[in-house]
């Protein structure tokens, strides 16, 4: 396992990411102030290379220069305020998780069990009713 590199490619994702979430906030300010350019700027974001921060902004430099450094103004704030939470946030967020799907996993498969034993009496090893003559006060 080369950490080097998934921590180089998570970084990728993570400033697409934060490209994303930065035309979004540039759209939602721009629907305030100026709708038609609000409406250009989201329908070039439907057609651009969104999924790929570095390539998204490149092109939007061609195209609208000023909404280009906008943009990367919003995604720098975003990236030096978001990532001094992440590291923390992102390591209790799986692991909550993953304690959430070892329950529900835990949940059907003894659930599956338990309807599997109880439908056949022959191979149950619960007696239907309990036997309390045996138990000690």
């Amino acid at each position: 396992m080369d950490l080097k590199q998934v921590a180089k490619d998570t970084a990728k994702v993570l400033a697409s990411y934060l490209t994303y979430q930065s035309v979004r906030i540039v759209v939602a300010q721009l629907s305030e102030t100026n709708p038609a350019q609000a409406i250009w700027l989201n329908d070039f974001s439907t057609k651009g290379k969104i999924q790929d921060g570095e390539a998204y902004i490149q092109e939007l430099l061609r195209e609208n220069q000023d909404f280009g450094f906008r943009i990367m103004t919003v995604r720098e704030y975003l990236a030096h305020d978001v990532t001094e939470f992440l590291p923390e946030m992102v390591c209790t967020g799986i692991q909550q998780a993953n304690m959430e799907h070892r329950r529900q996993h835990l949940e059907r498969t003894t659930q599956l069990n338990w309807s599997v034993s109880s439908s056949n009496p022959e191979t149950s090893s619960i007696d239907s009713e309990p036997n309390l003559d045996n138990l000690s006060s």
